[in-house]
């Protein structure tokens, strides 16, 4: 009798354990996520728009939230409290998702974007003038930087971001129709 693959080993225990195998999926693709824009901004120079460093912020809280709901199934917390918590990630990823979309038409100049990335810089006060004016390099939300396919890393975002949802809506669907234990 052949041995079944490690991807059909894993889809047997994410039906099994819907809300644990969304989580972890939450983990990796998310961590995978904000690692791939800090090698994007120290490893080739692409220093991030205000919009960018805005759409991290989400990762920020859906990440530290999904390990915690790792800890909760394993240590047997409340089905009801993981579920509010992974409801609480789909809302995360839905609204980076929504800024993802908004982030890429300013960037395609099918809307304004807001006035933070208009690229007005900060001078300070005093000093010589004419040095902080020549080392200003402003970042600019309605340019491109970087695309592949057509996309640029806020398409890439938004895209990344409407799958986590996907992911840890199917958790939940998934954990609400488990037979009850102990909640």
């Amino acid at each position: 009798m052949q041995q079944p693959g490690l991807l059909a080993a894993w889809m047997a225990w994410a039906q099994a354990r819907p809300i644990m195998a969304s989580a972890a999926v939450v983990v990796v693709g998310g961590a995978a996520t904000i690692l791939g824009a800090l090698f994007f901004q120290y490893g080739l120079g692409l220093r991030p728009c205000p919009l960018c460093l805005e759409q991290r912020y989400p990762y920020y809280f859906a990440i530290p939230l999904a390990v915690f709901i790792l800890l909760g199934e394993t240590v047997g917390s409340r089905r009801r409290v993981l579920l509010a918590a992974l409801a609480a990630i789909v809302g995360l990823m839905l609204w980076n998702a929504g800024l993802g979309v908004y982030h890429a038409g300013v960037e395609w100049k099918w809307w304004p974007g807001p006035n933070t990335c208009g690229g007005t810089p900060d001078l300070g006060t005093g000093g010589n003038l004419l040095k902080q004016l020549q080392s200003i390099n402003v970042v600019r939300c309605d340019e491109i930087p970087w695309s592949f396919l057509g996309l640029s890393l806020a398409g890439y975002n938004a895209l990344i971001s409407l799958t986590l949802a996907a992911v840890a809506a199917w958790g939940f669907r998934g954990g609400w129709k488990l037979p009850p234990q102990r909640d």
